[in-house]
């Protein structure tokens, strides 16, 4: 039995985790759930699966939390808890063996350390965690002994790949991208779109940020980043190819040539359910991929002319260390406002560009301590908040 914490319960990856749990009965179960203020939602996952613990971002959701558990006649669980200590409380369970990161952002980040200094499983599908502390995260979980397992399709599709076999015959790690909902317009037209026609993915059901950032390739960026974490691998052994119909997860090159890659039907609980069921294989709630009736598969090249949000990632990785961490933390903003209808859809690239311009300009931070994220995560958003505002 795989005892699980799910940190973002109630968010779209968050739900696809718990239709593997209930696929899986008798060999996952929830001990502790984490959600940010969906209420109603949090009540219903407590009264299907009982957990043992459960924390909230604030203490007023966890009381609205209390209210509404009363009006279900839904027993309380024993323990509730809010914000980053509640987080911590759900990762570092005594009962729990694997955490799952499901949520977005960067709120999580302790908890995720807490987690591997408390030698959990850490399962992540939370990107921007690795974006913003790789080195801390992946340093903590080898000295605790600690197995970081990809959820993000795409890094999932390359733990695959990779199984058993040496990074030392790697060439290059592909990874695909859908191209968003823009793929086919041009540099006019982007600067026209809203919030309505980018939250529109073609392939992929997803949460607002995350299809934003689909939409700009920035998540493709994040990924590239998160990439040279999970597998070592530095920018000049990473490539990007646009695969429309998101059948191609993703793809290795080995060094004799060979290409090996990871299809599959477009469902999150493929690789949520590799995560937590590695490294055996498990009969799927989800239909196999119907090789016959899929399509054409075809690659292209990422226009980075239209979408500099992707260059602006591998300039991050091949730079100062902060960068990473300015380039999250400057998109977050960005993408905020663009969500507002404040900000214009081609502004988000700008907006990164500047605050990573004003951090290579600015010695005074650098990146060696946990602090040191903070810090330079703090100061990025503040200078994105700004000239988000100069931009409007």
């Amino acid at each position: 039995m795989n005892r699980i914490a799910l940190i973002g319960s109630t968010g779209s990856i968050g739900r696809s985790a718990l239709s593997v749990v209930d696929a899986h009965p008798d060999r996952l179960r929830i001990v502790a759930l984490a959600a940010g203020g969906n209420v109603e939602g949090l009540a219903e996952q407590i009264a299907r699966f009982a957990p043992d613990t459960v924390a909230m971002a604030t203490g007023a959701s966890l009381d609205a939390l209390g209210a509404e558990l009363r009006r279900r006649g839904a027993e309380a669980p024993r323990v509730v808890s809010a914000g980053t200590a509640g987080l911590i409380a759900v990762a570092t369970h005594p009962d729990v063996d694997t955490v799952l990161f499901a949520s977005s952002g960067t709120a999580s980040l302790d908890a995720v350390l807490a987690a591997a200094d408390a030698g959990k499983r850490i399962a992540l599908a939370n990107k921007e965690i690795l974006v913003m502390a790789g080195a801390l995260v992946m340093e903590r979980a080898r000295r605790a002994g600690v197995e970081v397992l990809p959820v993000d399709s795409e890094h999932n599709a390359i733990h695959q790949c990779l199984h058993g076999r040496s990074m030392d015959g790697v060439q290059r790690l592909i990874l695909t991208a859908s191209g968003g909902p823009f793929r086919g317009l041009d540099a006019a037209a982007l600067r026209d779109v809203g919030p309505e026609d980018a939250l529109r993915h073609p392939t992929w059901t997803m949460g607002p940020k995350i299809t934003i950032d689909s939409a700009t390739l920035m998540n493709k960026g994040l990924e590239v980043i998160e990439a040279r974490w999970l597998f070592g691998v530095g920018p000049d052994r990473m490539a990007v190819l646009v695969h429309p119909q998101s059948v191609v997860h993703s793809l290795v090159e080995f060094t004799d040539g060979s290409i090996i890659a990871q299809l599959g039907v477009t469902d999150m609980r493929l690789p949520i359910q590799y995560a937590l069921s590695y490294p055996d294989r498990w009969q799927a709630p989800v239909p196999s991929l119907d090789l016959t009736r899929c399509g054409p598969l075809t690659f292209e090249p990422a226009d980075t002319a239209r979408f500099p949000c992707l260059d602006l990632a591998f300039r991050a990785l091949a730079g100062d260390p902060g960068l990473p961490i300015v380039l999250n933390a400057a998109n977050e903003v960005a993408v905020e406002a663009f969500l507002e209808g404040k900000l214009a859809f081609t502004a988000i690239p700008e907006v990164v560009a500047e605050a990573m311009d004003r951090h290579e300009s600015d010695a005074g931070l650098e990146v060696r301590d946990l602090a040191g994220v903070r810090a330079i995560d703090a100061s990025a958003r503040r200078f994105a908040a700004a000239r988000t505002a100069g931009l409007q």
